[in-house]
């Protein structure tokens, strides 16, 4: 299993860079961000700055979205780079939250994120493509590669994955929704003709090392809000019982509106619907020896990757805790 760690992009964007610097000392070979322009600083401008800062660690967006740029500015930022740093970057994309949201927009359609997943992969790797109606190619880019790591949770969503994506996010580290979840992409892909196993299984999750079990539940309670909105949505669409787990559409009938200004910060007052059921089943809670538990069941569902989304009050001894105690007994 690799190990990724996702951050948001707060100024100053000195300390991002410190941060996934000590990331990758600690053993994790991924370096996310939040990209939602108007709540934290624009990350392909400190993704650069990353990449300069370290060897290996592979960088890109959790997640991305096919509306607030236009697909060809996307792929361009992406392979230009991977013209810099040799192939390092990674597109985790979905239909948009935070950055449609706070701007007035709704998520886009799956058709529209379908597409646009074509046209970024396509032309960030060198190959002509239709956009808006016209043959585009960037010509300038040379042994391009763009893997796309789609996030999802609803049927459909999970089929698109399945037929199209090179990877698949799931946020969040309960083992019922990552074992129906893993299992939809996989049976899609198959029914695709692909091979399943070529699409990396990761898992996005809060993860805090420690013994205070009550303090940890009211740190992470915020990812609980945050899956909310996209339950939310899958709510509206599927109903509240039937192809949707329970696991999934039950904790958010107490939600009432939410605040993108506290969005994915501790302390968040639209989370208080969050029980500590959906806290501990969520995210990582506990001493490391629970943090080895959970990610080996997860491991065994089918998982590949795990990116450990970084907010809370004691970031510096969990990003260590996985340096020492964890990374090396998954």
């Amino acid at each position: 299993m690799d190990f990724g760690v996702v951050l948001q992009t707060d100024p100053p964007a000195s300390a991002v860079v410190a941060g996934m610097k000590s990331a990758e000392d600690n053993g994790f070979a991924y370096g996310w961000t939040f990209d939602s322009a108007v709540l934290w600083q624009e990350p392909f401008v400190i993704y650069s700055q990353i990449l300069a800062n370290t060897t290996n660690l592979v960088v890109g967006p959790m997640v991305t979205n096919p509306s607030t740029r236009d697909w060809s500015v996307t792929a361009s930022l992406f392979a230009t780079l991977n013209d810099m740093f040799g192939n390092r970057t990674v597109c985790g994309i979905g239909r948009g939250d935070s950055a449609r949201r706070v701007i007035g927009q709704p998520p886009a359609s799956l058709a529209t994120l379908g597409k646009a997943m074509t046209v970024i992969k396509e032309l960030a790797e060198g190959r002509e493509v239709e956009h808006h109606g016209t043959p585009v190619r960037i010509p300038w880019v040379r042994d391009g590669k763009l893997e796309i790591w789609m996030a999802a949770y609803g049927p459909k969503a999970l089929k698109m994955v399945g037929e199209q994506a090179d990877g698949f996010i799931l946020q969040t580290a309960d083992p019922d929704i990552a074992r129906w979840t893993i299992g939809s992409v996989r049976d899609a892909a198959t029914a695709a003709g692909r091979d399943p196993n070529a699409i990396t299984m990761c898992v996005a999750a809060p993860a805090y090392v420690g013994t205070d079990l009550a303090h940890q539940r009211d740190q992470l309670r915020w990812f609980g809000g945050m899956v909310g909105n996209h339950v939310a949505d899958l709510v509206a669409r599927y109903g509240d019982s039937g192809v949707v787990p329970k696991a999934l559409t039950d904790y958010i009938k107490g939600r009432e509106g939410y605040d993108y200004s506290h969005h994915g910060k501790a302390g968040n007052r639209s989370t208080d619907f969050v029980p500590d059921e959906i806290v501990d089943r969520f995210c990582l809670t506990g001493p490391a020896q629970a943090h080895v538990d959970r990610l080996q069941e997860l491991k065994e569902i089918g998982v590949d990757n795990f990116a450990l989304y970084l907010m809370h009050d004691d970031k510096d001894k969990t990003l260590a805790a996985y340096g020492n105690e964890i990374i090396t007994h998954v």
